[in-house]
């Protein structure tokens, strides 16, 4: 497991710029004193501005395994999430229709079915009410296309720093306060049921939370 930061690409992309799993693959044959190249598999991603935990498998068995339950939703996911506006429920299921648009990379959330269209289905709860933003936890039902991000922005919510879905201005850092916090599977190989947990980023409003 690793904690991205802000900024980090999980995987190669046009950019060119340097994937995490390059960094991770480094370390690996550096503290192993590997040979040779070293395996690592990408099993999920996190958005470029968002932080939080990102695993990856260090054997392709390992890796075949976690794609199926990745892909079958045998795993856990919570996010946080930093908005200014307050829901309009202090906890709700959200179901909205995604439809991503390719050319600008952003995905619309309707709230009935439309062509080419994804059922999305997350749960909300606040869980601090800080100065002038409200803390939410979210428990993702299925793995959309900037799913929260396009979600919460639908109810009047955007996340903090998100000028992509309608936040009024960036962070200092071009990220966003998303963090995907906690993330609970069954090991692999070992069957041991898992549960990992990313400490959020070193900043005034993460620190509040």
């Amino acid at each position: 497991m690793v904690n991205k930061r802000v900024g980090d690409i999980v995987q190669g992309d046009k950019t060119g710029d340097k994937p995490l799993s390059d960094v991770v693959k480094e370390y690996l044959k550096d503290k192993y004193n590997k040979p040779g190249d070293v395996f690592l598999g990408v099993v999920h991603r996190l958005d470029r501005p968002t932080t939080g935990i990102v695993v990856f498998a260090k054997t392709s068995k390992a890796l075949e395994r976690l794609n199926k339950m990745f892909s079958q939703r045998e795993t856990q996911k919570t996010y946080w999430a930093v908005v200014k506006n307050k829901p309009p429920k202090s906890q709700d299921i959200l179901i909205h229709f995604l439809k991503r648009n390719e050319k600008n990379n952003t995905s619309k959330a309707h709230t009935k079915e439309v062509p080419e269209s994804k059922k999305a289905s997350l749960e909300y709860k606040i869980i601090k009410e800080l100065n002038n933003y409200f803390a939410l936890e979210i428990n993702l039902h299925t793995g959309r296309h900037h799913q929260i991000r396009a979600q919460l922005s639908a109810i009047g919510c955007p996340i903090k720093g998100d000028l992509k879905y309608g936040f009024d201005r960036s962070n200092p850092d071009g990220g966003i306060h998303l963090h995907a916090r906690k993330l609970s599977f069954s090991h692999p190989v070992t069957k041991e049921n898992l549960t990992l947990i990313a400490p959020t980023p070193n900043d005034v409003i993460w620190n509040a939370v």
